[in-house]
């Protein structure tokens, strides 16, 4: 039997941004996902996500900076820009501790002058990030899969994992298709990975989470006239994203119910999607939300809100890719780099904040 280089499991733009890196180092990969590809059970699908560089603690400063440069590399290699910048406030009740690294500093809303683009609720403070933006999410899942597979990747779908075992430091994993051996194993299962990881199964929460998007070629729904932005309520974190590229308004809550993601997510319900185009009219008013559509996908969260990324403590031969908790999509080329990396034995101390060795401490 031959050994591959690595073989990922799932192929969410984690998994996929894996699957290219490593094909275009000239690595012999093969990549395994459940489900057809442009499913809707993870939370890899849907036309746009959102990208900043304002986060809370600057640890997460080196990551941002190269997930902008991988989005970067992508779009020269694709031929067109993945991003559209268009400039993002987000709000908390009193100051926003949020900030943008030294390079790309955020600053308070009213210092920039754009307070009144978004309703606040009373009490609450802001900051602009100038870098914020949107970015092309469909286009660039469909472009890490074909790009992995022009770079001479192997990606299989409808395929499903029975068990991975490791021994003699090589990896054999089983499906209902066949077996395989690697010198490496990413798990990059998304919701799956409590399934993939059951020794650190307990760190993991699945989600159920709606978005509701309004009606597209509303000019109040437009840079500059609207902007991504998040509220922190008391019931969640309320996140938006501005028009773009014909795809409307999108507001979403950081909350939801627990879900087994071995259970199709259901719908969103009336009132839900009532709740979330009451919050857009709220925050972002002028923009109508009559006729507009709401969809329900996955999260899986941690405890700390942070990825697992790197190699397991006992196991050197299985990466973990899990850039979870809802805000890890923009960082799809950046995590495909570092997995990259990982396989390729080159030392990244930066990721240390995300060290998977807390799935097991935690549990």
């Amino acid at each position: 039997m031959s050994v591959h280089d690595a073989v990922v499991l799932g192929l969410g733009i984690h998994g996929s941004a894996a699957a290219y890196e490593l094909a275009r180092r000239g690595l012999d990969v093969v990549g395994i996902d459940q489900f057809a590809p442009g499913h809707t059970r993870g939370s890899s699908h849907g036309a746009t996500r959102m990208i900043r560089r304002a986060y809370p603690n600057p640890v997460w400063n080196d990551l941002v900076d190269r997930a902008y440069r991988g989005w970067e590399r992508w779009g020269t290699a694709d031929g067109a820009p993945f991003v559209r910048r268009t400039g993002g406030l987000y709000a908390h009740r009193g100051s926003s501790a949020m900030q943008g690294g030294r390079s790309r500093p955020v600053e308070r809303a009213e210092a920039a002058g754009i307070a009144g683009s978004l309703r606040l609720p009373e009490g609450y403070g802001a900051v602009h990030d100038p870098d914020a933006g949107v970015l092309d999410a469909a286009r660039a899942l469909a472009f890490a899969q074909a790009g992995a597979v022009r770079a001479g990747a192997l990606l299989r779908f409808e395929e499903t994992v029975l068990d991975w075992t490791v021994a003699d430091g090589a990896v054999t994993v089983h499906t209902d298709r066949a077996r395989l051996r690697a010198r490496h194993l990413v798990l990059a299962g998304g919701a799956w990975a409590p399934g993939l990881l059951p020794r650190a199964a307990g760190f993991f929460e699945v989600w159920r989470i709606v978005t509701f998007t309004a009606p597209s070629g509303q000019a109040a729904a437009r840079p500059p006239a609207l902007g991504c932005f998040s509220v922190d309520l008391p019931e969640g974190l309320v996140f938006g994203l501005p028009e773009t590229a014909g795809s409307g308004a999108k507001i979403g809550l950081d909350a939801g119910p627990v879900w087994d993601p071995e259970v199709p997510v259901a719908p969103p319900t009336e009132a839900e999607a009532e709740h979330l185009a009451g919050l857009l009219r709220r925050f972002a008013p002028g923009i109508s939300t009559d006729g507009g559509e709401a969809a329900a996908c996955l999260y899986t969260m941690t405890p700390d809100r942070r990825f697992a990324i790197g190699a397991l403590p006992d196991r050197p031969e299985v990466i973990v890719a899990a850039a979870c908790s809802g805000h890890g999509f923009k960082f799809g080329p950046a995590v495909g780099e570092a997995i990259a990396d990982l396989v390729a034995g080159v030392d990244r101390p930066d990721l240390g904040f995300l060290d998977p060795a807390r799935m097991v401490t935690a549990v």
